[in-house]
């Protein structure tokens, strides 16, 4: 491990509070964290496919595990349940209408009287792809159950031994723990949180998401997000002097999981993630493959950097930043492979499809900013083509290249208004 300079262990003392509790402490043994990954992946949970049996025993798994560490349950209990509309386009491609997702939800509360209103989200989806062949990359064994063991098994065991780590040292700041479902059909469970949050999220101060972070390799760590707060790049930079990992930084808060959810709605969020490998979205996605060492490295990583974000004097300052035109998983649908496609700039909100495409975000200096789109708005036609869902969405922006000006029709606030876009380049 890299020594670190006076002056940085200074100004990690400073971002903790006066105290360093964490500094060289596991944030759980590498038994406890694979002892959760194992049950989470295992076949008797048939992958976790939001809506199925395997996901509630898993739901109801983390509410015991989140209770024996010592969380309370919010107002409204441990689970947050939700219904998949059947205008959302995951209920049409897999079949999901009416399905109900939960949302497992637990709290430690602020030691400060004065800041232990202001909350720090810490999340992990624990869901996974089940045996429905829904996204899945080994066609040949679409019905085999895909146990998702780092997708996202890893993420949730990563989030538990945080909530176990930091009930030792309470922060000042309250901190809720998170375990989305349905983030595999479009983010659906953080979407459904930020819509009915358990805390106001006027007074929630950031987010921090772990997927897929139990393949630490060379010790190469990527976060996201760094540049979504003023002070998240010399944070990460400080802890990461203790810590040594290879980091591999991104500054904006987008991208194909639940951080994103928060970063459209104007919260500072930071995304751990230990990099793809060859058994993402596959049958072989499984529990041996772990690296619990590892998986322990970055929990207490993150649990280092939620323990110093809840107990700053000041909360962060957001910013906003155009996103890097990219493919996203969970984002604008890509119109055709490769670069150089017509990009508009929109996030869509996965959730539902209300007679268009409704947006949950529109991305700082795109296409759809500048043409005077906003969040809220149901996208309904582009360039005469009517707009009923994402996939004509899609269609319609195939039809032009970058430099096309289209007239585009929305609904906003129930009012038909109309505005004009020049289309960019998709990088």
């Amino acid at each position: 491990m890299p020594r670190i300079s006076p002056v940085a262990a200074a100004i990690l003392v400073a971002l903790l509070g006066g105290t360093s509790p964490l500094q060289g402490q596991a944030a759980g043994s590498p038994e406890r964290v694979l002892k959760d990954v194992q049950y989470l992946a295992s076949d008797a949970l048939e992958g976790r496919w939001i809506g199925s049996p395997g996901a509630d025993s898993a739901a109801a798994y983390l509410a015991r595990r989140f209770k024996e560490i010592g969380l309370q349950a919010p107002d409204s209990g441990w689970f947050q349940t939700f219904t998949i509309s059947p205008s959302a386009p995951a209920a049409r491609e897999a079949g999901l209408a009416g399905a109900e997702g939960r949302n497992v939800i637990g709290v430690l509360p602020g030691r400060d009287k004065a800041l232990r209103e202001e909350v720090v989200v810490v999340g992990a989806h624990y869901d996974h792809l089940g045996t429905s062949g829904f996204n899945v990359l080994d066609s040949d064994s679409a019905r085999r159950i895909h146990n998702g063991a780092d997708d996202n098994a890893s993420g949730t065991a990563a989030v538990l031994a945080m909530a176990a780590r930091l009930k030792e040292h309470r922060p000042a700041r309250t901190v809720v723990f998170i375990a989305f479902s349905g983030e595999e059909e479009g983010l659906l469970g953080s979407a459904w949180y930020v819509k009915h949050p358990s805390f106001p999220l006027s007074r929630t101060r950031a987010m921090i998401n772990l997927d897929m972070v139990g393949r630490l390799r060379n010790d190469r760590l990527l976060i996201m997000g760094t540049e979504t707060a003023k002070e998240l790049n010399q944070l990460v930079d400080s802890l990461n002097g203790l810590a040594g990992f290879d980091l591999h930084k991104k500054g904006d808060g987008y991208g194909p999981s639940d951080q994103s959810s928060f970063y459209a709605v104007g919260i500072p969020v930071l995304y751990f993630f230990t990099d793809l490998h060859e058994d993402y979205h596959r049958a072989s996605d499984d529990w041996e493959k772990i690296n619990a060492q590892g998986l322990v490295r970055v929990a207490e990583f993150a649990a280092q950097l939620a323990a110093a974000v809840a107990n700053r004097t000041e909360p962060l300052t957001f910013v906003s930043l155009p996103a890097p035109v990219t493919a996203s998983k969970h984002g604008e649908p890509a119109q055709t492979p490769g670069a150089g496609a017509a990009y508009l700039g929109t996030v869509p909100d996965m959730a539902e499809n209300p007679g268009g495409v409704l947006l949950s975000a529109v991305r700082p200096g795109s296409p759809a900013e500048t043409a005077g789109l906003k969040s809220g708005d149901i996208i309904t036609g582009i360039g005469g083509m009517a707009i009923p869902d994402l996939e004509s969405m899609s269609e319609a922006l195939r039809q032009h290249q970058p430099g096309d000006t289209v007239e585009i029709t929305a609904l906003r606030d129930g009012a038909e208004v109309r505005m004009r876009a020049v289309l960019g380049r998709r990088s």
